[in-house]
This record gives C-alpha cells, sequence and structure tokens, in this order.
C-alpha cells in the first residue's frame, strides 16, 4: 500500500515534467530541416555571402534557425565527383527540402531522389536539361531559380562597355563550357555589336590550362583586341590582373569578377537568387507541392563599377554610368 500511495505522489509531482520533456521531445522532431547542396566550399566568402542572404529571406519569412528550422549543409570542395554522395548523405539524413546551388548539384541532387523537393539556384536552360517540364510548370520535385544571360543582357553588356571606354572597336569574349552552349553563346549580343561599331572574337576557354592560350590569342597583334567580356565564373583574378597589365578594360556578368579587379558587371544578382530561394522553401515547407511552383526568371540585375581599376586603366568613367551603378567599388 505504501508503494502504491508513494508511486501516485511521483506520478502527480512529475507529471507535468514529463509531460513538457514529451512535448519538447515531440516539437524538436517537428523542426523542418533544410539540406543545402553545393560544389563551392563554405570558406569561400562568396558563397558566404550568398547564404547569408538566403538566411536573411527565411527570417523575415518568419523562420529562425536553431529554433524553427535547422540546415544540414553538404560542401565538394570543387570535385564534382563527390556531389552525388553528398547528395544522398542528405536523403539519409533525412531533410524536408534541398537547397541546390549550380547546375552540378542540382543534377547530382535529381539522381538520388525524386520524392524530396529540391529548390535550384543558378541553373541555367532547366527546361532543355531535363529538369523541370516548363517553367511554368515544373510538373516534378524540382523548382526554383534559372539563371540565362540572354542576347538582350550581352547586348546591354557592350552598350555599357563601350559608354565607359569609347574607342573599344574589338572585344574578346571569353567563356566556359559548362553552362551555355558554344554556337548560342558565340552569337550572343552580335546583333548590338554591329550597331556600335564593335568586332567580337569569341574565344573558350575549356579548362584552366587554356586560359594561357587564350592570353596568348589576345596579345596577338593579328587580333588587335581592345577590350574583354567575360561570362559566369571563369579564373576571375587571372583575367582582371591580364587584363590591367594590358590595359583592357572589362565586363564580367557577376559582381565578384569586379572585386575580383575586373572593370565592370552586368548581369543577374545570385544574392538576390539565394535571397529568393528562401520563398521557396517557406512555400514547400508550409505545404505548396514543388511541381505547382514555377521557376523563376532573373528579376534583378545589378551594375558594377570598380574605379581604381578604371584608375589603373587611365579611364574616366562618365558620371551618367556612374549614376546608374548600383554599386561603385573605390
Amino acid at each position: 500500500m505504501t508503494h502504491l500511495w508513494i508511486g501516485l505522489l511521483l506520478t502527480l509531482a512529475l507529471g507535468p515534467f514529463m509531460v513538457s520533456l514529451a512535448g519538447e521531445a515531440q516539437q524538436a522532431v517537428k523542426i523542418p530541416r533544410i539540406g543545402f547542396l553545393s560544389l563551392g566550399s563554405p570558406s569561400d566568402p562568396v558563397m558566404a555571402r550568398r547564404l547569408e542572404a538566403f538566411w536573411q529571406g527565411l527570417r523575415a519569412l518568419g523562420w529562425v534557425e536553431g529554433q524553427s528550422i535547422t540546415i544540414e549543409s553538404r560542401y565538394a570542395e570543387g570535385d564534382s565527383d563527390r556531389l552525388p554522395t553528398l547528395a544522398t548523405e542528405l536523403v539519409r539524413v533525412p531533410v524536408h527540402v534541398m537547397v541546390t546551388a549550380g547546375v552540378a548539384a542540382v543534377l547530382a541532387a535529381k539522381e538520388v531522389t525524386t520524392t524530396i523537393p529540391i529548390v535550384m539556384v543558378a541553373v541555367s536552360d532547366p527546361v532543355g536539361r531535363g529538369l523541370v517540364a516548363s517553367l511554368a510548370q515544373p510538373g516534378g520535385n524540382i523548382t526554383g531559380l534559372s539563371f540565362e544571360t540572354t542576347p538582350e543582357i550581352r547586348g546591354k553588356q557592350l552598350q555599357l562597355l563601350k559608354e565607359a571606354a569609347p574607342t573599344v572597336s574589338r572585344v574578346a569574349l571569353l567563356w566556359g563550357p559548362r553552362e551555355i552552349a558554344s554556337q548560342a553563346y558565340a552569337l550572343v549580343g552580335a546583333d548590338t555589336a554591329r550597331v556600335l561599331g564593335i568586332t567580337l572574337r569569341s574565344i573558350q576557354v575549356q579548362r584552366a590550362e587554356d586560359l594561357a592560350k587564350a592570353f596568348t590569342v589576345i596579345t596577338s597583334d593579328r587580333i588587335g583586341i581592345h577590350a574583354l567580356m567575360v561570362a559566369g565564373a571563369l579564373q576571375r583574378s587571372q583575367i582582371a590582373d591580364f587584363a590591367i597589365q594590358r590595359g583592357l578594360p572589362t565586363m564580367g556578368e557577376l559582381r565578384e569578377f569586379v572585386e575580383a579587379g575586373g572593370l565592370m558587371s552586368y548581369g543577374i544578382s545570385l544574392t538576390d537568387q539565394y535571397r529568393r530561394a528562401a520563398y521557396y522553401v517557406d512555400k514547400i515547407l508550409k505545404g505548396t507541392k514543388s511541381a505547382d511552383l514555377p521557376v523563376e526568371q532573373p528579376m534583378k540585375f545589378e551594375l558594377v563599377i570598380n574605379l581604381k581599376t578604371a584608375q589603373a586603366l587611365g579611364l574616366t568613367i562618365p558620371p551618367t554610368l556612374l549614376f546608374q551603378a548600383d554599386e561603385v567599388l573605390k
């Protein structure tokens, strides 16, 4: 009898505490987990800035890291062969939604899951790559944000370059193999180039070692290049340094090129794309199917100018161009 009374008293005393623990445990289990998959490195300041934009987007929507949401990150450190294994790890965690940075990451994620929603960021031609049925109706477990450099954007880049350096008439177009097909890329902006009196020379940089060959072509007296246009994330610092040494104005499509020493960039804001990715994660975690979320095309474009590089090149950037700039680095 005494044991029964003791048991009853302990139950009454500890009951609320046990219920509280059970409630907390149940709440912890329900916290959504986001998987993040990238070919890059967590030590890369560019990636850190983009991820911070993603978290800013989530916080603006009411999500709090460690309280209402958690993240599992996997980085391939530049080794694309590791991506399938890392994607599989995220599936096994498991995560409730996966955010993939770039083409290689989303392709790896696609191979390991058809059920976990995938939000892609910075992916060109997702329809052509077979990632979605259409931009308006993705139709599967993949949606997100596309990254396209259209002929109109390339034409705008040429116009801005010509405004900064009016004497330019021969421009080398450096591009890599991963993001854009050669035939399409070689022709973009050609109409604008003719109007501006500019001759374009397309040079593909297939591998890192091809950059030295490209530099040799550019410095050839027969070619007589006056300026460079750079696509995507080619070796930014090497190209910027080479251009300054040769006195060549440069135009890139990513702000990171200007931060590395390039003269100008005009193109899609990848930071904004990462911020927008939070919108997709929010919708999916609140019950919307990825198949019903249209793929978003770029909405924000930015012009960035490096005045230090302009000075090194002996250029005076017109005030009208500086006024158009979203950011001027001094």
